[in-house]
C-alpha cells in the first residue's frame, strides 16, 4: 500500500483485539499505510496485561468474540486505564453500544464498516482525547475547571471535593466537562452527546440520565453540592454554578 501522508503521529500503539483475523490484517495495513504503528490481540486473554505494558494510545476492541468478551474486556480496563477505546459491534445491536458507552468507551463502529469512516473516527477521538487530557503517555500540567468550589482536573480525570479526589470514568467526566464548562446555562441532550463526544448520538441519548444519575450519586454525600446539577423538565440538565 502507497503511503500518501501521515494524518498524525501518537506516542504509542493502536491496539486491535478482534478474533478475525483477516480483519485484524486488514486494519494493520490500512492503518499502517497512514503512518500509524499497530500491535494485534486474537482474544481478550492478555488485553489488559498487553495495556499495562504497551500503554496503547488507543483500542479498537471487538465486542463478540470467544471467551472473554468485549464489554467484560472494556470493564476490565477502565478500572486502571482511561485509554480511548473504540467498540465494534455487531449491526443492529444497539444493547451493546449503549452498554460500551455506559462503561466508557469513546465511540462505537457497526460492523461491517468502511475503513476510511474507522480511520476518521480514530482521528476524532484521539483529537479529542488530547484536547481534554494531553497526549496519552505524557505528563501534562494539569489544567482545571473551577465552578462553586468544585475543581474538575481535566488531565487527571478527577473532581476535587472539599478536598477529595473522585475518580471519574471517561463518560462521566466527559458530562461533567461539559456541565461544569457551561455552568448555569440549560443543555439539552442532543447539546450534552454534541459537547461530549463530538458527534450526535441520538439514538441513544436516555444513556446521559444513567450517567447523570451516577454523578449525583458522587456528589450526594456533599451537601453543599449535592443538587449541583439540576434537571430542567422537557429540555435537559443545568450545572448550578450560584454558592
Amino acid at each position: 500500500m502507497r503511503v500518501i501522508g501521515i494524518i498524525m503521529k501518537m506516542n504509542g500503539d493502536i491496539l486491535i483485539v478482534d478474533d478475525d483475523d483477516a480483519l485484524r490484517e486488514l486494519l494493520t495495513e490500512y492503518l499502517e499505510g497512514y503512518g500509524f504503528s499497530l500491535l494485534s490481540l486474537p482474544s481478550g486473554a492478555k488485553v489488559a496485561e498487553t495495556v499495562r505494558r504497551k500503554s496503547p494510545c488507543l483500542i479498537i476492541l471487538d465486542v463478540m468474540m470467544p471467551g472473554k468478551d468485549g464489554l467484560e474486556i472494556l470493564r476490565e480496563i477502565r478500572v486502571f486505564s482511561s485509554v480511548p477505546v473504540i467498540m465494534l459491534t455487531a449491526k443492529g445491536e444497539d444493547t451493546d453500544r449503549i452498554v460500551g458507552l455506559e462503561l466508557g468507551a469513546d465511540d462505537y463502529m457497526p460492523k461491517p464498516f468502511n475503513p476510511r469512516e474507522l480511520l476518521a473516527r480514530i482521528k476524532a477521538v484521539l483529537r479529542r482525547y488530547e484536547n481534554s487530557s494531553g497526549k496519552p503517555g505524557t505528563d501534562k500540567s494539569a489544567s482545571v475547571i473551577e465552578v462553586a468550589g468544585l475543581r474538575l482536573n481535566i488531565s487527571r480525570h478527577v473532581l476535587i471535593i472539599e478536598g477529595d479526589e473522585l475518580e471519574l470514568l471517561a463518560t462521566e467526566f466527559r458530562l461533567l466537562q461539559a456541565l461544569m464548562g457551561n455552568p448555569d446555562v440549560t443543555l439539552t441532550r442532543d447539546e450534552l452527546m454534541t459537547l461530549a463526544w463530538d458527534k450526535d448520538f441520538n439514538a441513544f441519548d436516555r444513556s446521559i440520565d444513567v450517567h447523570i444519575s451516577k454523578l449525583r450519586t458522587l456528589l450526594k454525600p456533599y451537601s453543599d453540592h449535592e443538587k449541583r446539577i439540576k434537571t430542567v423538565w422537557g429540555t435537559g440538565y443545568m450545572f448550578v454554578g450560584a454558592a
